[in-house]
């Protein structure tokens, strides 16, 4: 019998233990991840073939809204909300472009809120359309450079409840990629918390409208 117990006990030793992510609602503020569409399909949108790259007059969409803590974040959360249903996803789509998109960042995201899936859309649309799109980007006829300064003051102008530590422009490969805005699990705007605030460092940027 001990020879059991010691033979269970080194394979328990040997066996990797898999974390299953943290406990859901655990965090401290939300970041809302906005994509500015074009540019996102220009980086890795049209080699997938996503559907909201075929679509013509996309600005800003949601990438996600993620909790996060005041250093890090959380992912893949444990919780005992259901998965959304396809119906349910699909109906996101004027909000995060794809239902496939909407789908993921409830599984990476999403859980970690602690709310179900319909509430957790739900804050994203709430989220979503409490921040006043800078129509002025919209109205840019051709290919312009831009500073990501230049983008978030315009952001500031049109939001004048948001502080300028409370947005952050990102980039990548010479294009402009995001703005993250920080808000509250009210939803209401705060200051970012410092692993957000990562402004792009480019000193000009390609901003492509379609």
């Amino acid at each position: 019998m001990n020879w059991i117990i010691k033979t269970l006990c080194a394979f328990v030793i040997a066996t990797p233990v898999w974390a299953d992510g943290e406990v859901a609602g655990d965090f401290d503020y939300y970041v809302l991840s906005l994509s500015w569409i074009p540019n996102w399909c220009e980086l890795e949108g049209d080699e997938r073939g996503a559907p909201e790259c075929r679509q013509t007059g996309r600005g800003w969409s949601v990438h996600g809204l993620w909790p996060q803590y005041e250093n890090g974040w959380p992912s893949y959360c444990r919780t005992t909300e259901r998965d959304p249903s396809r119906a349910m996803t699909g109906a996101q789509t004027d909000v995060f472009g794809s239902s496939g998109l909407a789908w993921y960042q409830w599984q990476k995201h999403g859980r970690c809120s602690g709310l179900s899936a319909e509430a957790y859309y739900d804050a994203a649309r709430a989220a979503f359309k409490a921040v006043e799109m800078p129509d002025i980007l919209r109205r840019i006829a051709d290919e312009m450079s831009l500073h990501p300064d230049v983008v978030e003051a315009a952001f500031l102008e049109v939001n004048p409840n948001l502080d300028p530590d409370g947005i952050t422009i990102t980039c990548k490969a010479g294009l402009i990629q995001e703005a993250r805005i920080c808000l509250t699990k009210d939803l209401d705007p705060r200051i970012c918390g410092r692993n957000v605030i990562r402004d792009c460092t480019m000193s000009a940027d390609f901003f492509p409208l379609r």
